[in-house]
């Protein structure tokens, strides 16, 4: 089956309070608990689901007053995944050399002012990066080639304010599934055991 934008319409529907502002992060080939360490965290306690994952991150802000971000990751097969609600660790430039040192990496972004960013790096090498807000503005090695397939899963590459954004969130959960193979649900989200951890917040 083909990701697309579609299938991800749950996201907003199950987890409202996380679609409002969140970082995920996938990256092959490491244990749940070496991504926090990447990340600059120490895995610290666990939470099983999305929605203690929210509650445990906006604890964490009032703890640190932001000093310090919470991020909470699991295994799925080859992948693990780290969730941070209200959190960047997973987009933040200093931080993704690390995160995909010796693998590969693809995370996405979006803050409560709607600013977003996606990134797929190899090696600490930027393949793909780009706002899907703005999905026709892109960089990256693989950035021209990357076209079809980020018209397959629902993105408008059109010039201009006359695109169509309405699913740009759920296009890059589907455009994350095409590049990891790693398709995520309602029901991943909601059972998954996390191990959580924080880190100090990098500069941008």
């Amino acid at each position: 089956m083909t990701a697309h934008a579609t299938d991800y319409r749950w996201f907003s529907e199950a987890f409202p309070a996380l679609r409002e502002a969140y970082c995920l992060t996938l990256v092959e080939g490491v244990s749940a608990e070496e991504l926090l360490r990447r990340a600059g965290a120490e895995p610290e306690e666990r939470h099983t689901g999305a929605s203690e994952l929210v509650e445990a991150a906006y604890d964490t802000w009032d703890e640190y007053d932001g000093e310090r971000l919470f991020i909470a990751a699991t295994s799925l097969g080859r992948w693990a995944l780290a969730i941070e609600p209200n959190g960047y660790l997973g987009v933040a430039a200093p931080l993704l050399a690390a995160l995909s040192e010796g693998t590969r990496l693809v995370s996405h972004f979006r803050n409560v002012n709607a600013v977003d960013h996606f990134h797929w790096q190899r090696d600490g090498h930027n393949l793909l990066h780009f706002e899907p807000l703005f999905p026709a503005q892109r960089d990256g090695s693989e950035a021209p080639a990357a076209a079809e397939v980020m018209r397959e899963v629902g993105f408008d590459l059109t010039e201009g304010d006359d695109h169509d954004h309405t699913l740009h969130t759920e296009a890059a959960f589907a455009l994350a599934e095409r590049l990891t193979g790693v398709r995520l649900t309602a029901e991943i989200l909601a059972g998954a055991e996390f191990v959580a951890g924080t880190a100090p917040r990098p500069g941008r």
